[in-house]
Order: C-alpha cells, then structure tokens, then sequence
C-alpha cells in the first residue's frame, strides 16, 4: 500500500497545483491533514511505531485527497445525487438539490466564490 498512498499523493498534489491554482481555488494546506507524531511516543515498540507513522501517513493522504476532491467537486458540480449517499464530505450538505435547475446557476457561483477564501 506504500506505493499506491504515495503516487496518490504525488499526484493529487500536483493536480490542485495546477488545477485549482487555475481556477482561483484555494490550496488544500496538505500539513493540516498528513500528522505523523504518534511515532514519536517512547512507550511504542518499533512495529508499534511502524504502524502507527504509516497509518498516519495513509489516513493523512487519504483525508487531503478528499478535500482536494470536495473542493473540485464543489466548484464542477455542487449538486447532490437524487439517491442518498453513505459517507459524504462536509461540503456536501450545502449542494444544491438534485433537480433543482433554477437554484443551480445562481448558486454555482456563490459556491465558486467561497472556494477563493477556503482554508
């Protein structure tokens, strides 16, 4: 799994660069989402440690990729799905309903303009 999180991470990282640098969307602070400390803990073993660096690690990437991914999301196609969905991310709750075609043009862009100032 190292080498999938990782090009995973390389490659999110590079797309909001470009993408979002782009579109005037804020950049996703990846520090506030990768923490990898707990290693750090002197009463962990050294697999303890192990696991613990590369699980942050992991949920770390796993958690900014989502941002990153919330944010394109929100700025492409801030519309919920007609069906309910397991798992959303926060930004979800305030879509646009789905089917609701007189309240999407106005709001896309309020949408678009909050991204400017998202940290």
């Amino acid at each position: 799994m190292v080498l999938p999180i990782t090009f995973m991470d390389l490659t999110v990282t590079i797309y909001q660069n470009i993408c979002f640098r782009l579109y005037g969307i804020s950049l996703v602070k990846r520090s506030k989402y990768v923490v990898m400390d707990r290693h750090e803990l002197a009463y962990l073993n050294g697999i303890e440690k192990f696991n613990c660096l590369y699980r942050g690690y992991g949920n770390g990437v796993i958690f900014y990729t989502r941002e990153i991914i919330a944010r394109t999301e929100q700025y492409w196609c801030p519309i919920k799905h007609a069906r309910r969905v397991v798992g959303t991310h926060r930004r979800y709750a305030n879509f646009d309903a789905f089917g609701d075609a007189e309240g999407d043009q106005t709001k896309r862009l309020e949408f678009r303009e909050s991204l400017k100032d998202t940290d």
